[in-house]
């Protein structure tokens, strides 16, 4: 299950990525804003990732597929060591396969300078700035699912909180050119 969830949502963001961003893509013509399409990015990807924690298999595997997440819970004492080990190993097998899918089906647009396989490129401020940025939306993330998962009230809404924490942390401002 984790496989076929990191699979999904990596292929999603391939695809997306490519339709938004290819400079052959009717989209990106169509759409001509760059924070319209960063904003429809983050929107598809915080859906996604709703969909993916709502659906059975998130359901039966707890909807862990980021690393950052099952190693946490293993932390706390949530989910045995080779338990964790074995999601995190099947979630680096399904981000693989869901790229090397989007990769096959895309044709070599996954590639192209302007979609550079969906990847998150260090900005102005350099890989330690970078680093430490998605350290704290880790940290971010995490807090809001023990938060929201540990109080009865909102735990049916944990999915929905994590994914408007996706949109935002993948809406990232417009770059200076």
């Amino acid at each position: 299950m984790e496989v076929g969830e990191m699979g999904c949502y990596l292929f999603v963001a391939c695809v997306v990525a490519t339709l938004l961003q290819h400079p052959a893509s009717i989209v990106r013509h169509s759409i001509s804003s760059d924070v319209v399409r960063r904003v429809l990015m983050g929107l598809v990807m915080g859906t996604t990732a709703i969909a993916i924690v709502m659906s059975p298999w998130g359901k039966r595997s707890g909807g862990h597929f980021n690393p950052a997440i099952t190693l946490t819970f293993y932390r706390l004492g949530k989910v045995e060591f080779w338990d964790a080990w074995f999601y995190v190993i099947a979630q680096f097998l399904g981000a693989l396969g869901g790229v090397t899918l989007a990769r096959y089906a895309l044709r070599g647009a996954l590639s192209n300078y302007a979609v550079r396989y969906a990847v998150t490129e260090p900005g102005l401020y350099g890989r330690a700035v970078a680093f430490a940025a998605e350290l704290t939306i880790s940290f971010i993330l995490m807090i809001t699912v023990l938060l929201a998962a540990n109080r009865k009230i909102l735990a049916s809404y944990t999915a929905y909180f994590v994914g408007v924490l996706i949109d935002f942390i993948t809406t990232p401002a417009p770059t200076p050119e």
